[in-house]
């Protein structure tokens, strides 16, 4: 019981202190807003339009918010040595990290349905699977989180996590279906869109929305649990060599 009372200690106080604060929570409604007007305007299809858009928005709007706080919140504490007094916690070190790690995927999920109720009010979406989209929101956001902390622990300056996650966030935006399927890639670097995690998540995102999706379900899903677990795995493992031994 003392251990999940030091978890949600941690994860409120990093809630106060980074992701409630208002700059952050204007961020991640304009964000989101401002993507789903850009690619709705772009497309100039109208109202049809907004269905085949939302998955990719969606997708973004999660991907954006989470590496982006976790990039400041874990280098930060680093850099300020309050990290450091976290380990104190009575608490295994692995749930410590889950902890840092809760609201970034909180936020992201979050961020998520800020496109969703924007649509809900452009076109009907009560065709929606919503037993495998809410399930694919929350797993793209605990990738995208893990995937923060793994670029998180692997520099020293917020400024150098920032430029280190663009190098992630940008290929994944045009190569891994978000908006254009993977089959109209080129073929030779159609292998390389199914080396990133969110490739699996737009998939069922898109299958829930529109009814196409290109791999099985069982498939999406157990490469995003696996993809979850690895990251996860390799930010402790780089943690413990780098920050504590």
């Amino acid at each position: 019981m003392r251990r999940w009372r030091a978890f949600f200690a941690i994860l409120a106080k990093d809630m106060r202190t980074y992701y409630l604060k208002p700059p952050n929570i204007s961020w991640g409604i304009v964000f989101p807003l401002a993507w789903t007007a850009m690619f709705f305007l772009r497309s100039g299809s109208g109202l049809g339009s907004v269905p085949s858009l939302l998955p990719g928005v969606v997708s973004v709007a999660i991907l954006f918010g989470t590496t982006s706080m976790l990039a400041v919140t874990v280098t930060f504490e680093k850099k300020n040595r309050s990290f450091q007094r976290l380990l104190l916690a009575p608490i295994p070190f692995e749930l410590l990290m889950l902890a840092k790690t809760g609201g970034a995927i909180l936020f992201g999920t979050a961020n998520a349905f800020v496109p969703v109720i924007i649509a809900g009010f452009i076109v009907d979406l009560s065709g929606v699977v919503w037993i495998a989209f809410v399930p694919a929101v929350i797993l793209i956001a605990m990738s995208s989180a893990f995937l923060g902390l793994f670029i998180a622990v692997a520099v020293s300056e917020v400024f150098e996590a920032q430029t280190f996650s663009n190098f992630f966030r940008f290929p994944m935006i045009f190569l891994c279906g978000l908006f254009f399927p993977i089959t109209k890639l080129p073929v030779f670097i159609r292998p390389l869109s199914y080396a990133f995690p969110l490739t699996y998540g737009a998939d069922v995102l898109h299958g829930a929305v529109q009814g196409e999706h290109e791999l099985p379900y069982l498939l999406d899903f157990g490469a995003l649990a696996a993809f979850c677990i690895v990251l996860f795995a390799a930010s402790l493992w780089n943690i413990r060599r780098k920050w504590i031994l």
